[in-house]
């Protein structure tokens, strides 16, 4: 309540608890196939999009207009951050309610959330100020999705034993919707048996965590246990709400990529200068392992032709290491025979050295120039090659003329589609969790631009226009 009047979203979310049982139900099905850990990520990898402070909000992301969130606060030193938190949220469109401990209260006062929600906050459900008496039970069961950042170990502890003594572990058990949380703490506390036995235990339960950062703590401690980028947490927690939303997509995909034989490249070439030094780039492998993942939890049988990667590998999925642009030529022309659908999705070094020099290359004052030359296009050659029924997949990673340059590519390679990526843009590109893609397919004059999700996202994204291009036959009508 403001004034005595209740906001639009107090209005949307006060809808009572009636259909309870319904989502009761559907408990386990809400949970537990949501579970992930997300691998940590850094602040320089993940950075909120800027904002002043008289600006509004930019434009909401397709499909997140008013979904439900409630944002829960515990009391540590990382606690001003969920502030950014709960606007990146704001700014993907979702309504967002806060909920905190009394600790919470002495980093951040209830003032600053209630300002920015525009809602009540709540703390204690039996305070005078309350409005809802039992806001543990309304607040829980009107939200889609329940983030907490930071928390605790000690709040940790409490969900994995189901304790429930305060607004935020009363809610955790009263909540039917999926849980997200972001831990924050000490790293001694952190990597403490009993920390990591609880945390084992939430997901087990199903809870999905964004992993914490390492670096210097508040403490002077250096290690894991700093809360993830806010860019980050909010990242997981779009995901998450685009699975809800489109859970009954997602069912609907179901095997949809079942008899297809999928062969992606993915990672960084190193291209040898002599026995101690390459030429290489940033690439993690981490879209191209999504692109794998994927496509095997949509039946495909898959392949994965793998240059150098920091990423890990899915499970279920059969990988060809191969470090050079050369060696994963060879790999990619012996597996591509048996394959349906190609995703270039590999960092493949444009140039080599002329000559490899047999001893490490000794130092001297003068200047060092190396001839270079043009390393094999695989994607090029396999779009040539091709047989009939071959779907080719292309990615462009680009810093200007995004769409005008992806689009030549997918003309003169003579593709089905190319994946193209603004290195400029937070979030997009190498090594990070997330991305902002364009989609080109030949068959469609405009390109599709995507907002920032997370790879594996961006990834069925991609394999929904694979598989509308192999329904339409479009791949029949490239050009000879």
């Amino acid at each position: 309540m403001l004034g005595g009047f209740e906001t639009p979203l107090e209005s949307s979310l006060r809808v009572g608890i009636s259909g309870v049982s319904g989502q009761v139900e559907s408990y386990h099905k809400l949970r537990a196939p949501h579970a992930r850990c997300y691998i940590r990520g850094t602040p320089e990898r993940f950075s909120m999009p800027t904002e002043e402070s008289n600006d509004p909000l930019p434009a909401r992301a397709p499909g997140l207009a008013a979904r439900r969130v409630a944002l829960g606060v515990s009391g540590g030193i990382a606690a001003y951050k969920a502030v950014e938190v709960l606007r990146g949220l704001q700014r993907a469109g979702c309504d967002v309610r806060v909920g905190m401990t009394k600790r919470a209260c002495e980093f951040v006062t209830p003032l600053t959330f209630r300002a920015l929600s525009g809602s009540h906050v709540v703390v204690d459900d039996y305070a005078p100020d309350n409005p809802d008496p039992i806001a543990h039970i309304t607040f829980s069961q009107t939200v889609e999705l329940f983030v907490v950042a930071p928390a605790t170990a000690n709040l940790i502890a409490k969900f994995a034993c189901g304790v429930a003594d305060d607004f935020l572990t009363s809610t955790y058990l009263a909540s039917n919707a999926p849980v997200l949380i972001a831990p924050a703490m000490n790293t001694t506390m952190l990597l403490h048996p009993a920390t990591q036995r609880n945390l084992a235990r939430l997901r087990a339960d199903g809870v999905r965590i964004v992993e914490p950062d390492a670096g210097e703590m508040a403490c002077g401690t250096v290690g894991p246990g700093r809360l993830s980028d806010p860019g980050l947490i909010v990242a997981a927690a779009l995901d998450m709400l685009r699975g809800i939303s489109g859970s009954a997509t997602v069912e609907g995909r179901g095997r949809d990529l079942a008899g297809e034989h999928v062969l992606v490249t993915t990672g960084a070439t190193r291209e040898e200068l002599d026995p101690v030094r390459f030429i290489s780039n940033h690439s993690s492998g981490r879209m191209g392992f999504a692109v794998a993942e994927a496509a095997h939890s949509r039946g495909a049988s898959v392949t994965v032709v793998a240059g150098a990667t920091s990423a890990p590998a899915p499970g279920g999925v059969r990988v060809i290491r191969a470090l050079s642009a050369e060696s994963m030529r060879d790999a990619v022309l012996g597996e591509v025979g048996s394959a349906t659908v190609f995703v270039a999705a590999a960092a493949v070094a444009d140039y080599r050295p002329a000559a490899r020099a047999a001893e490490k290359i000794k130092k001297f004052d003068s200047s060092l120039t190396l001839s270079l030359e043009p390393t094999p296009d695989i994607l090029a050659e396999v779009s040539r090659d091709r047989r009939e029924g071959l779907l080719v997949i292309g990615f462009a990673a680009e810093t200007e003329r995004v769409v005008e340059n992806a689009r030549e590519k997918l003309r003169r390679k003579n593709l089905d589609a190319v994946v193209a990526n603004d290195l400029t843009q937070d979030g997009a590109g190498f090594d990070t969790e997330t991305n902002v893609i364009t989609l080109l397919t030949r068959d469609r004059e405009e390109p599709a631009a995507l907002p920032l999700m997370s790879k594996l996202d961006a990834a069925h994204r991609i394999l929904d226009e694979v598989v509308r291009l192999r329904r339409s036959g479009s791949q029949k009508e490239r050009r000879k």
